[in-house]
């Protein structure tokens, strides 16, 4: 960059801070009820409250909603069969097989069943991809 730029630039961030000027240069004191604040008698949300937006009240609370298949696996092991699972979902297994192993351990777990040699995803499979 030139001097000239330089100076430019200067000027035009010294014309952003002179009084009145666009940018507010007060502080505003935060606000005693803030919804980002809680006190620490109440907690943060009551249980059997919580709803989705846009769901008009019928969403499940955390403790109704069932565990996931994949949740008493491994990480490594519970990201690599959701994958497998989507892949299932998408008919790509001829692009992307799954391995024998993990698709053994998908037929057991009940999340996938083989019809005419194609695997395909049961309820439980769909359901633990978020499905319905």
């Amino acid at each position: 960059m030139t001097a000239e730029r330089f100076q430019r630039l200067d000027e035009m961030v010294a014309e952003l801070f002179r009084e009145g000027s666009p940018i507010s240069t007060d502080v505003e004191p935060a606000l005693a009820n803030s919804v980002y604040q809680t006190s620490s008698d109440e907690p943060a949300f009551e249980a059997g409250l919580v709803e989705t937006a846009g769901d008009g009240g019928n969403a499940a609370t955390m403790a109704e909603q069932p565990e996931s298949a994949l949740a008493g696996l491994d990480l490594d092991t519970a990201i690599r069969l959701r994958w497998a699972l989507r892949d299932i979902k998408a008919k790509r297994t001829k692009f992307s097989p799954v391995s024998p192993d993990d698709l053994t351990t998908l037929v057991q777990m009940g999340l996938v069943e083989i019809s005419d040699e194609v695997p395909a995803l049961t309820h439980e499979g769909d359901r633990a991809l978020g499905g319905t």
